[in-house]
């Protein structure tokens, strides 16, 4: 049985024999970029819900001003009632 060489004894020496850098063509034109509609709209989108992101999930102004008026016997009556319901109603799509 004889063995034959398959291809060079340093295998990497065909990597070795690299082409000089040649610069590359000038166009005369400057570089640009084109961003579309939908791109613009997502990027609102994205800068919006890091907005939200940022914004406490609790407004203790709101809770404060909430309890202030529930501690007032003459806040309650039937206009809040009727109002309350009507947006409980919209919220929830009842008829």
């Amino acid at each position: 049985m004889t063995i034959e060489r398959l291809g060079p004894i340093d295998p990497i020496r065909k990597y070795n024999n690299a082409e000089p850098v040649r610069e590359a063509k000038s166009r005369g034109e400057a570089d640009s970029i084109h961003v579309s509609n939908e791109a613009k709209v997502r990027a609102e989108l994205m800068n919006a819900i890091e907005l939200a992101k940022d914004v406490p999930e609790i407004r203790h102004d709101r809770v404060a001003e909430v309890q202030r008026k529930l501690q007032d016997p003459s806040y309650i009556d039937d206009r809040i009632i009727a109002a309350v319901a009507d947006e409980i109603v919209s919220l929830f799509d009842i008829s």
